[in-house]
């Protein structure tokens, strides 16, 4: 099991989330997100926004989500 916090993923807070697989530990941050999103955050509705715009361009996502997975995997296990 491995650990990042929202603020690693593209949020706005230090909240964490463990998993085993960079998958399940992104799923974990979007239904952060989501939570979030419905309670208004304002910080991050901001980081929102910037991942939108990264959204625009696919490759770019790509590449963040590769260096995030990257990431995850180089995080020694909890």
């Amino acid at each position: 099991m491995k650990t990042m916090s929202c603020k690693q993923l593209g949020g706005a807070c230090d909240k964490l989330f463990s998993a085993d697989t960079f998958d399940e530990i992104a799923t974990m941050s979007q239904n952060h997100g989501k939570e979030m999103f419905e309670k208004g955050d304002e910080e991050h509705l901001k980081a929102m926004g910037e991942m939108s715009g990264l959204m625009q361009d696919p490759e770019a996502m790509q590449n963040w989500f590769d260096g995030k997975r990257k990431e995850f995997d180089s995080l020694p296990e909890d």
